[in-house]
């Protein structure tokens, strides 16, 4: 193709075979053929030139012509002419006139190797890009599939799937565990992600995926593929275990035995493929306390207790069931979490009954040391609902004073006890704020209380804009992947216990102000 000797209908030939092997148009061919000889020829006659090339599409001639523009003053000569001059060029020129152009045949490039090499670049480079450009609108509507291939080669624990038209890659942490693939071996992977990329991977291929689970059911359950079954969630621990949660609308399908089947073939076939992964199928129900008992079976619950903002759940169960429910390394537990979407911690009931003592504890000794009442006053506003000095400040002598043992005039003295408290710590946090530095336009914020203040100013968040640009999670605490492990990640004002809600509406608050 770059030599002088090519033979005009070869040329062709070599279109038509790199545009059938690589499965693009061959104009896109024939196209980057013309940018390499333009290359060349710019480099032969000079870069200044406007230098187009042209292929006939029937005969293979190649055409090299210098392009100049009519104009009434040259600036520049290699590019312009003005008119005089280009009606000497040729006969037919007679009727040229300004913006006008005119073509000059220049002689055909014989290809030095560096020219050659060159040009060979400039037409793999643009055929490597309509390749890609391909393998994309190919692909791009497979994502979320299943695909199948034969594995080509292993590049750094990588794994290189020919998928016919296309390579795959499924990288080293989105293979089962402990799984060996060798070349020549068919694999199935679920397509999570397909890139438009000129260099590298495009097709991001996954077996470690959740959903590479769910699409296998889809494939193995007809009830699945057909609708009458859903699948709810699903949380993997690849190539060790797993729980899918099911339901369906039509109360005479059995969704959990329809996707074990006949003698568990079809979950059987599923475990084949995840080599030896176990699977808990569990049946979906919206009520959420018996969907965590039946996420944590083998476990039996005591007791289910729902934080709903914050997204979390207690579980309260015996010694005996505390490692069911746990599981192995955590295991259990883990999975359960993420198919529900829960936060979960395990207690079991005494040391539910001891958190419980040690908070009635703190809760009593506040109410003693401030109001200076005795113990068994304080236990008994605890027990009567009154946890806070807020609430006992908020009330009134007659609800107080229905509670056995507390007249109306003790009712009002403990009122004005817990207002002055209120008012003694105000004014110790304004004198903290002020040591602080924190702006009235952050003390100012509707919903924020002086103990948040207190703790943001020695958290160095001073400012309302400071404010406005943390998230919820570093306001409440939430959770991080480190390495592949959850890492529990302490919130700035997690001891107020507000709920993700209320962290929300408080940062929105702010950036209404900031940013309006």
């Amino acid at each position: 193709m770059l030599n002088r000797g090519l033979d005009k209908l070869e040329l062709l030939r070599i279109v038509e075979a790199v545009a059938n092997e690589k499965s693009i148009d061959k104009e896109l061919v024939i196209g980057s053929m013309e940018s390499a000889i333009q290359k060349a020829a710019l480099t032969k006659f000079g870069n200044d030139n406007n230098i187009e090339v042209l292929i006939d599409r029937e005969s293979g001639d190649i055409k090299i012509q210098k392009v100049l523009n009519i104009v009434e003053k040259v600036e520049d000569p290699s590019r312009e002419i003005n008119l005089d001059d280009a009606k000497k060029t040729s006969p037919k020129n007679q009727n040229l006139k300004t913006g006008d152009k005119i073509y000059e045949d220049l002689p055909q490039v014989d290809f030095g190797r560096i020219a050659a090499q060159s040009a060979k670049q400039v037409i793999s480079a643009r055929v490597r890009e309509a390749e890609k450009n391909r393998q994309y609108e190919d692909f791009i509507d497979k994502q979320g599939q299943i695909l199948s291939g034969i594995i080509k080669r292993l590049e750094y624990g990588n794994v290189i799937v020919d998928l016919g038209k296309a390579e795959g890659v499924i990288k080293k942490d989105e293979l089962i565990p402990r799984e060996v693939l060798k070349n020549g071996d068919r694999v199935k992977a679920y397509c999570y992600e397909v890139k438009k990329e000129i260099k590298g991977h495009q097709i991001f291929l996954s077996r470690a995926h959740p959903q590479f689970l769910a699409k296998l059911f889809f494939q193995e359950v007809p009830e699945i593929y057909e609708g009458t079954i859903e699948i709810k969630s699903v949380a993997r621990d690849p190539g060790s275990r797993a729980k899918i949660c099911v339901h369906s609308q039509d109360s005479s399908i059995d969704p959990v035995g329809a996707c074990v089947g006949m003698r568990g073939s079809r979950v059987q076939t599923i475990v084949n493929e995840l080599h030896g992964e176990k699977i808990d199928i569990i049946k979906w129900t919206e009520d959420l306390p018996t969907l965590i008992s039946e996420s944590l079976s083998p476990a039996e619950i005591l007791k289910v207790l729902i934080d709903q903002d914050n997204k979390r759940i207690d579980i309260i169960l015996t010694e005996e069931n505390l490692s069911k429910a746990i599981g192995r390394r955590g295991q259990n537990v883990r999975l359960a979490s993420k198919l529900t979407n829960y936060e979960i911690d395990i207690l079991t009931d005494k040391e539910d009954s001891e958190r419980r003592q040690a908070e009635f504890k703190d809760r009593t000794e506040t109410l003693v040391k401030n109001l200076e009442v005795d113990e068994t006053l304080g236990q008994l506003l605890i027990s009567e609902g009154f946890i806070s000095i807020e609430e006992i400040a908020q009330s009134t002598p007659e609800n107080i004073s229905k509670i056995d043992a507390i007249d109306e005039e003790t009712a009002k003295e403990l009122i004005n006890r817990s207002k002055e408290t209120l008012v003694k710590e105000k004014e110790e946090v304004s004198r903290k704020l002020k040591e602080l530095g924190v702006e009235e336009s952050l003390i100012n914020l509707e919903g924020m209380t002086q103990g948040m203040l207190v703790i943001l100013g020695q958290k160095n968040i001073k400012k309302l804009n400071d404010f406005a640009d943390l998230s919820s999670d570093e306001l409440i605490g939430g959770f991080d992947e480190v390495k592949g492990k959850k890492i529990r990640i302490e919130g700035y004002l997690e001891e107020f216990s507000l709920s993700r809600k209320e962290a929300d509406q408080l940062i929105m608050a702010a950036r209404e102000i900031v940013y309006k």
